[in-house]
């Protein structure tokens, strides 16, 4: 297979169903936007992937499916190995349809009502959903507050301490000494440790990703994670998991075969997730490199227009997370309007996450989207400027 790739060509996702495109009504109230949204990519997925799902697809059988196989959970061994340094005992492994359908089982097996679950500020909108939606109480803590994690984590009725490793939506990075140390933390006070991974391929180079087993010790703890998003395949559905103590993977896969009714799953998902583990390194790394171009992009154009934003590009991902108020904006509704009704873009609004007076951009996309994004915040910064001058 070829490892020079195409990144530049612009595929039509409108009229396939797609949430960032044909869904953007939904979310802004206003159809036919130019989207910068939800966490996928505007590219197809790895052509080695694309390839093994053809070869499946012409089999044409595709009864029930079992996980529990020698060639989905050595391909995941073999990925962290190469990737990571870290072997993985594949007898932890669990799977499930989705990351956020782990964290709710893992939620219910290790939290009772009312039970505080501890997160970093600004917070994925997905971690609140979930964790208010099952009666827990989200505690905040802000990025870089370890006094304030441990004391969090030290209230006698938080029990679960729910990182996002790389962190979303800023593409934090945490280092090794930083998760030792809330490893430490969750050991002192008792509380479980759940690591959403599934950014974690995306690191950018200057940066080193480590997964929670390195650090875990004996506590109780589980990494939830999926190729889909790296791989750009989350309409497949899929993911898998690891968890530390055998008691508790033997309750989750019970819980996922009795309870879900979920004992077999999408057979395509498993096809993707080998492709991409097996063949699919050369590809990511080409994707990475591109991405890391978008990001430069929107950094050099929105520091000359604004000296004293001094923005610079996530250590991980393709969500340029950006403080709009170092840039003269303090009205995020009014940013908002001019960008949906002037410019006809989507731009995410850091009130999701917590966080006002912050946009999230996704410029996991051609380049000459990334432009037309950057260049449209840009020229809606400047109109709010103007107004309230």
């Amino acid at each position: 297979m070829s490892t020079s790739y195409d990144f530049d060509t612009v595929t039509d996702r409108r009229g396939t169903w797609c949430v960032q495109w044909d869904g953007v009504a939904d979310r802004f109230g206003v159809d036919g936007l130019l989207p910068f949204t939800i966490s996928d990519m505007d590219f197809e997925t790895a052509p080695e992937v694309l390839a093994a799902l053809r070869t499946r697809l012409d089999h044409g059988v595709f009864g029930y499916t079992d996980w529990q196989q020698d060639d989905f959970t050595s391909a995941i061994a073999h990925w962290y190995t190469t990737r990571y340094g870290t072997t993985i005992d594949t007898g932890r492994l669990v799977y499930a349809p989705s990351v956020l359908s782990q964290l709710s089982q893992l939620l219910q097996m290790w939290t009772s009502d009312g039970d505080g679950v501890v997160v970093h500020t600004p917070t994925y909108d997905g971690f609140r959903k979930a964790v208010t939606g099952l009666g827990r109480e989200l505690r905040g803590v802000p990025l870089g507050d370890t006094a304030a994690l441990e004391r969090e984590l030290a209230r006698q009725d938080s029990k679960v301490l729910l990182i996002c490793s790389p962190h979303n939506p800023t593409g934090r990075v945490w280092t090794e000494a930083e998760l030792a140390e809330m490893a430490l933390f969750a050991a002192r006070y008792g509380v479980a440790v759940i690591s959403d991974e599934i950014h974690a391929d995306f690191v950018h180079d200057g940066h080193r990703h480590v997964p929670w087993p390195r650090v875990a010790g004996d506590g109780r703890w589980a990494v939830i994670t999926s190729a889909s998003k790296s791989f750009n395949f989350p309409a497949l559905t899929g993911s898998y998991g690891i968890i530390g103590r055998p008691a508790d993977r033997t309750e989750f896969l019970r819980r996922m075969q009795t309870a879900e009714g979920l004992a077999s799953p999408a057979v395509f998902s498993l096809t993707a997730h080998i492709a991409a583990y097996r063949e699919g390194g050369a590809w990511l790394d080409a994707l990475r490199a591109y991405v890391t171009g978008n990001l430069a992009l929107v950094a050099e154009r929105l520091n000359a227009e604004f000296p004293g934003l001094g923005w610079e590009p996530p250590q991980a991902g393709y969500l340029a997370w950006i403080d709009v108020r170092k840039a003269g904006v303090e009205d995020d509704e009014a940013l908002q309007r001019v960008l949906i009704e002037q410019e006809r873009v989507a731009v995410m609004p850091g009130s999701v996450y917590g966080a006002e007076g912050f946009v999230r951009l996704n410029v996991g996309c051609p380049r000459s989207k990334a432009e037309a994004g950057v260049e449209a915040l840009i020229r809606g910064i400047r109109a709010v400027r103007a107004a309230r001058a």
